[in-house]
């Protein structure tokens, strides 16, 4: 995208470390791309606010839809204001490489060091000749998903410029867990609506029990502020349990769950399924628990599984208006590889096209003086 719109194209090179671009982009949402949401604020970012509101101002979801569909990319708003890409995406691929036409680009050119000189900047590529530079754009992304080629170059081209990188970690990821929860792999496969919350934050989506642990939506968007300790999870959202007192029926039938987690989750509460009518006072107050079961999780499924990195490159050291470094003039951080993340549904690719159209604003505006 930055690449895209600077108007200088013929004194750029876009690098790429794997064999074609956006590979990223491929895998996003099933393979149809969440471009951005019709929702967008910085509630939906673990971030500076500041920096968040300084560059969507200039670059909104308006925009990102526009840009789109100005050179033929259709969109369909879905669940929660996502908005997928219709023709999935590879349209999305196809459009940004005709965007950057006449731009000079290579694949299969990884960056191993960046050495500052009094011109500009010497890159040191893993093959090849050296590049020299005058101004340096790092674009690099996050550490997710290693076997797409995501790599930490842009946190070590970062702090061996002296900025400070915010301890990064998998982010929008499963959980795994401790061995009093080691029944929950038990429900593999199976799904329920909850609300999750992680301090004064909450959730409410779809949690899906997996081999490892717990993913879906609900999981994902709490794993972007969880970093240890306790977490409360609703199994029942909504539903007042009151009501079944004086029911005649087994609970597992009463309980809007499926049946296989209810009855895991009676049995971990050592609760008989048994007529609602049935149960004591001490089970009703155990009961309870479903409207705040509460768990410290392991730990998470990793990089490989994460669909982004939160930390990096410490916002308040890049300036908002230029996205240039404040340490390092010449230096550049757009995208992931700043301390920016989003929840769940367009919002870090977002993040990724509004940073980039205002980094390229700014070199334009260098280059016109």
């Amino acid at each position: 995208m930055c690449a895209a719109r600077l108007a200088d194209k013929r004194a750029t090179l876009l690098l790429e470390g794997n064999s074609r671009p956006g590979a990223k982009i491929s895998v996003s949402g099933g393979g149809r791309c969440n471009l951005t949401n019709l929702d967008i604020s910085a509630d939906h970012y673990r971030a500076d606010p500041r920096l968040i509101h300084s560059v969507f101002s200039r670059y909104d979801e308006k925009w990102v839809r526009r840009w789109f569909a100005e050179r033929g990319v259709a969109t369909r708003v879905e669940k929660g204001g996502q908005l997928f890409c219709i023709d999935g995406a590879e349209a999305v691929n196809r459009t940004l490489k005709k965007a950057f036409s006449g731009v000079k680009f290579q694949t299969n050119r990884r960056v191993r060091t960046v050495l500052r000189e009094e011109t500009g900047f010497l890159l040191q590529m893993e093959q090849g000749a050296p590049i020299r530079t005058e101004r340096l754009i790092v674009a690099s992304g996050g550490m997710s998903f290693p076997k797409l080629g995501a790599s930490d170059i842009g946190l070590r081209i970062a702090a061996a410029f002296g900025h400070t990188v915010v301890r990064p970690a998998p982010a929008l990821v499963g959980w795994t867990l401790q061995p009093q929860q080691a029944f929950f792999k038990t429900l593999s496969g199976v799904s329920c609506d909850v609300e999750i919350r992680v301090g004064e934050r909450r959730w409410r989506d779809r949690l899906l029990f997996a081999h490892r642990g717990l993913s879906g939506p609900a999981v994902l968007n709490a794993s972007l502020w969880w970093e240890r300790g306790e977490v409360s999870i609703d199994f029942l959202p909504g539903f007042d349990l009151n009501g079944l007192r004086t029911q005649r029926k087994q609970l597992t039938t009463l309980l809007p769950l499926p049946r296989r987690a209810a009855r895991a989750l009676l049995e971990h509460l050592e609760i008989p399924d048994r007529p609602a009518v049935q149960l004591s006072g001490k089970e009703w107050r155990v009961l309870a628990r479903l409207h705040d079961y509460r768990f410290a999780p392991a730990g998470t499924f990793g990089y490989g599984r994460a669909e982004v990195m939160r930390g990096g490159v410490a916002a308040d050291e890049v300036d908002p208006v230029t996205m240039e470094s404040r340490r390092v003039p010449g230096l550049y951080f757009i995208g992931e590889v700043l301390d920016v993340t989003g929840e769940l549904g367009g919002y870090n690719f977002q993040w990724a096209f509004a940073s980039a159209a205002v980094c390229a604003d700014a070199l334009n505006e260098k280059a016109c003086r």
